[in-house]
């Protein structure tokens, strides 16, 4: 049976006879259900059975194939539809040259942003968005390097570059090295190159550089002594008198700052201060009266022997040479005159070692 004024029927779950409905029987339905990206013109609070509605995609989604009508039904239900939409994507842009770019996705909405690296120059937008037809909203930025002019030559001075050029713009990390012409000599950097900030690194000067003649060393010689100056890189060598060694360079050079680079030291060589005993030296055992001559060079170690009264066993202690300086371990007891001639097996360096 038809509702009246509606044209709906109603038939009850007992019978399948048709009887006739009243309004209370049927529900309103709310808002239809929206999927992501979905969208629905002129939008009610409520509606009524029977009534239909059309969904349509957002900007910037593609819509799938399928129903996208959608009815009210009786019982205050929507009926479904198989209407999908996704978000649309745009092409995925090529790497940024001397550069990098950020991003997530490439989906609508979707954003990259670009940097260059050290010593480029962003050309173009530094952010672009995906936008809803698909497309990006700029092209993609480039990178291009800083440039800068011709390089500072110092006066009586060159520049080697690192390569061949023409023009008179040079890209950022080109450079080369500066040369004097002799007998000048270079004070500042070796190098310059084109800087990040579109100018070259601070030129060096060339100045001619001499350096006074040295002073002589005590207990000791220079090898030229005929010159009142020097010029850059001449050298001069050191010696030492007998009984000496030299502690530090035998050669000092003339430096670019008109300076000397450091002279040695004479240092005194030592006696081993004992009377009565066997010592090592150099790998060999000596008693001491039959050490001559009684010198060891300055650094240069020796040994002396010690008794583990304990365990009764020798040992040897060592001791270092210090400018003309021997210390003699505490440990050491000189034996006496009778025991040093008579009973020389029993010393510390003839018993047994521990």
């Amino acid at each position: 049976m038809l509702l009246a004024g509606t044209g709906t029927c109603c038939r009850t779950r007992r019978s399948r006879a048709f009887q006739t409905c009243s309004m209370d029987d049927m529900s309103e339905c709310g808002r239809p259900p929206l999927g992501d990206g979905m969208e629905l013109e002129g939008l009610q609070r409520v509606y009524s059975p029977g009534d239909k509605v059309v969904l349509s995609c957002k900007r910037g989604y593609t819509p799938t194939s399928g129903s996208r009508t959608i009815s009210c039904t009786a019982s205050g239900d929507w009926t479904k539809s198989r209407l999908t939409c996704s978000t649309k994507s745009c092409s995925l842009p090529e790497a940024l040259g001397h550069g990098d770019m950020e991003f997530v996705d490439i989906v609508y909405q979707s954003v990259i942003n670009y940097t260059c690296h050290e010593g480029y120059t962003l050309q173009g937008a530094s952010t672009i968005e995906c936008l809803y037809d698909g497309q990006w909203s700029d092209p993609p930025p480039t990178c291009t390097p800083v440039t800068c002019g011709l390089p500072p030559i110092p006066k009586y001075g060159k520049m080697v570059y690192d390569s061949k050029f023409t023009g008179k713009t040079i890209v950022f990390g080109f450079g080369g090295t500066y040369e004097c012409f002799p007998p000048l000599v270079l004070i500042g950097n070796e190098r310059g190159s084109c800087s990040t900030d579109g100018n070259w690194t601070e030129p060096p000067e060339c100045k001619l550089v001499t350096c006074s003649a040295p002073t002589g060393i005590n207990n000791g010689y220079m090898t030229n002594t005929d010159k009142k100056e020097y010029g850059f890189k001449e050298t001069v060598k050191y010696g030492c008198n007998v009984d000496y060694v030299l502690d530090g360079p035998v050669e000092i050079e003339c430096l670019k700052t008109g300076d000397w680079s450091k002279e040695p030291v004479c240092k005194a060589s030592c006696k081993v201060g004992i009377k009565r005993g066997r010592i090592l030296y150099n790998g060999n055992k000596f008693w001491i009266e039959d050490f001559e001559p009684n010198r060891i060079l300055h650094a240069d170690v020796v040994l002396v022997y010690c008794m583990n009264e304990e365990k009764k066993c020798g040992y040897a202690v060592s001791t270092q040479c210090i400018n003309g300086k021997l210390k003699i371990p505490e440990c050491f007891e000189e034996p006496s005159v009778i025991g040093y001639q008579f009973k020389s097996g029993s010393l510390p360096s003839e018993i047994a070692q521990c």
